[in-house]
């Protein structure tokens, strides 16, 4: 399983993580993460992403059984929270947590 992460400061991760899972949620399963009431982990056809908030930012991660699939997950977190974000000018930044 190839895995990534991003951390995106921003003060207001909560909207961010709502807005990102509803918006997202419409086409794909969103699954609730124990002890996040904000987060949640979307189920793509293939690979997934957790959308889980915390104080100051907001962290996306991202898993698939494959690098162009891991590749393809990080691209739909990234385009939608920078569209979402664009006034506050957020940005995501991808670092591999694979081996």
């Amino acid at each position: 399983m190839h895995t990534a992460k991003a951390l995106v400061t921003t003060d207001a991760p909560e909207r961010y993580a709502k807005q990102l899972l509803s918006h997202l949620g419409r086409k794909n399963t969103v699954e609730s993460i124990d002890g996040v009431p904000d987060g949640g982990r979307l189920v793509f056809a293939y690979g997934t992403g957790v959308v889980r908030p915390e104080p100051n930012q907001l962290v996306l991660e991202a898993a698939a059984p494959d690098v162009e699939s891991l590749a393809r997950v990080e691209e739909v977190l990234r385009r939608h929270l920078e569209r979402f974000g664009a006034r506050r000018e957020l940005v995501v930044h991808w670092h591999s947590e694979s081996d």
